[in-house]
């Protein structure tokens, strides 16, 4: 799930957020914004079940995908746009 906040400015706040065991293991979210760089942004366990990491953005189309223990690539169905080169957010 996809969670957007529109910050003062141009930026916006945008929280990536998975299921607390689904998949199993480490999860990171990596894309465009970090140089799809493994670890930079890691998902973390929250006392509601879910696992969450905080990004700032500014407004452009962002490409990114989540990257779990063991190299299993996920995309996520709350995106802009998915299709086989990952998920997809455009902010305005």
């Amino acid at each position: 799930m996809i969670k957007r906040t529109r910050l003062f400015g141009t930026k916006t706040r945008i929280t990536f957020s998975l299921p607390k065991d689904a998949p199993a293991g480490t999860v990171s979210v990596v894309g465009c914004f970090n140089n799809w760089e493994p670890g930079r942004h890691e998902l973390i366990h929250r006392k509601d079940g879910t696992r969450t990491v905080t990004v700032q953005l500014e407004p452009g189309r962002y490409r990114f995908r989540y990257l779990a223990t063991g190299g299993v690539w996920l995309d996520d169905e709350y995106a802009d746009h998915v299709d086989q080169d990952g998920s997809q957010l455009i902010l305005g």
